[in-house]
């Protein structure tokens, strides 16, 4: 689920979107020789991904491989034959470990497995070590944690049961999972298609989050971290329940200001776009607005996470997106409480509240 608001939608009006329609199913779009954009669905409101095959020689390059169920795998089957020209994928990229990210990479990597072995996909060992442990539902991962964590923030017993007791979905999008990576690090510079890609770290979202750009070509694959019309979704888990990822967002997002004007931004939601500056500005002050909108609420007296969820979020969520909304809105708590604007206390019945600072 992400977050967003009338504000960002107007400020979309700034951008130049060059594509008017993605692909169709099974179809793609060459960007650039070599460079070709497909789409996968997803089963949620958010109903689709993009994901980009870079041509390498002999085989393919994917960035992203989509979500790990047979209505995903039927349409990569015909890519194989028609997009790829029946050559091999080759390598396999991931920016992060979000189910309709990485929830093919192993299927993918056995099914164009060499003498050798399956391919060993590319990505942050952080991503990986955290696909396991949400998958394995260990240390604050457990079930039990995430329920008190839950209602620590003031979700219902009812809200828990269909939130956090619900069972383990992460599985459901990430049947099968790599056990080992090629490691790319925040800052690294890698060779895809004959043409050099810096690996940007992008935090909140998820632990570390790799984009990658191309200043040759003038592309940014971004992943979920600079779409063109929604906010990712940035949130608390149990495992870093005092963190900032409001705050490590905003700042992550710095880094894409040094991109060229140029350059065609690669979302993996939404259309591809040009106007990076002018994005990043953008969700510089929806994210702004949103808190100024939470000070207000709390202004007369203190509230839970879970009270401020209308704040945030103004539209009935269903149950899938409660259970992101609420990690949505500790992480912008918990923003104002590490920028000293808020206060941060546990009542006697074991919430947790906040209130402004006088």
């Amino acid at each position: 689920m992400r977050n967003s608001s009338a504000s960002i939608a107007r400020m979309t009006t700034t951008l130049d979107f060059p594509y008017a329609e993605p692909p169709a199913a099974g179809a793609s779009i060459e960007l650039s020789p070599g460079i070709h954009w497909i789409r996968m669905p997803l089963p949620f409101a958010l109903d689709h991904i993009n994901l980009w095959l870079i041509e390498e020689g002999e085989g393919w390059a994917v960035v992203d491989t989509g979500f790990g169920v047979e209505a995903t795998r039927a349409i990569w089957e015909q890519h194989f034959v028609g997009t790829m020209k029946g050559k091999p994928l080759t390598r396999i990229i991931c920016t992060h470990y979000h189910p309709d990210h990485l929830g093919n990479a192993q299927w993918l990597a056995e099914r164009f497995a060499t003498h050798e072995g399956p391919l060993i996909p590319e990505m942050s060992l952080l991503e990986l070590v955290t696909a396991h442990a949400v998958a394995g539902g260990t240390g604050a991962h457990q079930k039990s944690a995430l329920a008190a964590f839950f209602h620590s923030h003031g979700l219902t017993e009812e809200q828990i049961e269909v939130t956090a007791n619900r069972g383990n979905t992460y599985s459901g999008g990430v049947p099968t999972r790599p056990t080992t990576c090629q490691r790319i690090f925040p800052g690294d510079t890698i060779e895809i298609g004959g043409k050099l890609w810096s690996a940007i770290v992008g935090h909140g979202h998820t632990p570390e989050h790799l984009s990658f750009y191309c200043e040759e070509a003038r592309f940014l694959i971004s992943g979920d971290m600079l779409l063109p019309k929604i906010s990712t979704n940035v949130n608390v888990w149990p495992v870093t329940a005092l963190s900032d990822p409001v705050g490590e967002y905003v700042n992550s997002l710095q880094a894409f200001k040094y991109c060229e004007d140029d350059t065609l931004v690669l979302p993996s939601h939404g259309l591809p776009f040009r106007g990076i500056k002018a994005r990043v500005e953008a969700l510089e002050t929806h994210h702004e607005d949103r808190m100024n909108e939470l000070y207000s609420a709390v202004a007369e007296s203190p509230k839970t996470a879970a009270d401020l969820i209308p704040t945030l979020f103004r539209r009935k969520l269903d149950n899938h997106q409660l259970f992101f909304a609420i990690a949505e809105a500790v992480a912008h708590v918990n923003h104002g409480w590490r920028a000293g604007r808020l206060t941060r206390e546990v009542g006697p019945d074991g919430l947790i509240r906040f209130g402004l600072v006088a």
